[in-house]
């Protein structure tokens, strides 16, 4: 049983597959397919991939930033020369937003592009990542640096994945849930924070925000699929985000540090007078809710410095450029001189703020 989303993209359409059967791959020809699946998500699910696993290609990758640096790849380049890899076949990935990300890097890259598909195993990677044909790479020190715009020809998403999922990660995706309501407008915030206790309990209220949630960011990217304009928003958070996650050497989970992030956009935003205190004040109660695990947890604010100094989406020498709420509570681009009165502002936050 299953029932399914259309995005369209500038190679065509790609369908969405929500499926609430068993997970089975009986659709993928093992013959035309090169898998790269998550170390843990082969261990976990040994009798649904029983056969994929003895297929002649397959890459088992442990699910960590390292391993999507670019250091990492002619590793995973090797591998597929070596399995006579062609431009008629195709990668399948299945994990969640790393190997997403190696994934279609590869599928971009390789043999001047390969088709690929998704089956999406984390809660993150199916309530956000999993459409909008971005990979991201890190290269050095630097987070999601390298990339390329390159949609999968499918994505099946199946629930059953959720169930061996940690809490952690639970909040992870939650945390990219709650961004992309925010995004949708005040209303649609109000309708997921409602719920969010039945996030975790309800498998019904899970899976209709799931959807809903790439409902929200298919409106969007079919607008600005190149992220050239409206598609900006959905940064929301991610500046701070990311600066978080290398601060904490990626201790901080991406989903819950984009909730983090959210909270300090808000708290800098009104600090800045772009937006209303009371635009904080509202959100921040479900916020620190998904934090709440690493409401303590040490962010170093120079590390953080540095890490936001160095972030793509900067401009010139010396300005931030970060998705901040206005006085509608709308989210839109601001640039903010690396001064001072941000670095001042910063370290409240991270002292002072989080903990209200």
């Amino acid at each position: 049983m299953s029932d399914s989303l259309s995005i369209q993209s500038y190679q065509g359409k790609y369908t969405v597959e929500f499926n609430h059967g068993s997970i089975q791959f009986s659709d993928e020809s093992c013959t035309d397919s090169h898998f790269i699946i998550d170390k843990k998500i082969a261990e976990l699910y040994k009798i649904p991939l029983k056969e994929i696993l003895k297929s002649d290609s397959v890459l088992l990758i442990e699910a960590d930033e390292a391993n999507k640096s670019l250091d990492r790849f002619p590793g995973y380049v090797e591998h597929l020369v070596a399995k006579k890899l062609r431009r008629n076949q195709r990668l399948i990935a299945i994990g969640g937003g790393i190997i997403q990300d190696i994934t279609c890097f590869l599928a971009a890259t390789m043999l001047r592009g390969v088709d690929w598909h998704f089956y999406p195993t984390t809660l993150l990677a199916q309530a956000d990542s999993c459409i909008g044909s971005k990979s991201s790479i890190n290269c050095g020190s630097i987070k999601n640096i390298l990339g390329t715009f390159t949609p999968p020809k499918k994505i099946v998403i199946y629930r059953e994945f959720l169930k061996t999922l940690d809490l952690v990660d639970v909040r992870s995706g939650v945390g990219e849930m709650l961004k992309v309501h925010a995004i949708d407008g005040e209303d649609a915030f109000s309708d997921i924070a409602r719920d969010y206790e039945k996030l975790f309990s309800d498998e019904k209220t899970m899976l209709h925000y799931i959807k809903q949630s790439l409902i929200i960011k298919k409106g969007i990217i079919e607008q600005d699929e190149f992220d050239r304009n409206i598609r900006n928003v959905m940064n929301y958070g991610h500046t701070f985000g990311h600066a978080i996650e290398s601060a904490t050497n990626y201790q901080i989970p991406h989903g819950v540090a984009v909730t983090i992030g959210m909270d300090m956009a808000n708290f800098v935003s009104y600090q800045f007078e772009h937006s209303k205190q009371s635009y904080f004040a509202d959100m921040h109660p479900v916020l620190k809710r998904n934090y709440t695990a690493y409401i303590e947890h040490n962010i170093p604010l120079e590390s953080f410095l540095s890490a936001i100094s160095k972030d793509k989406k900067n401009r010139g020498n010396n300005e931030i450029g970060a998705i901040l709420p206005n006085q509608d509570a709308k989210p839109n681009r601001v640039y903010l001189q690396n001064d001072e009165k941000f670095k001042s502002i910063c370290a409240e936050y991270l002292t002072e703020g989080r903990l209200l």
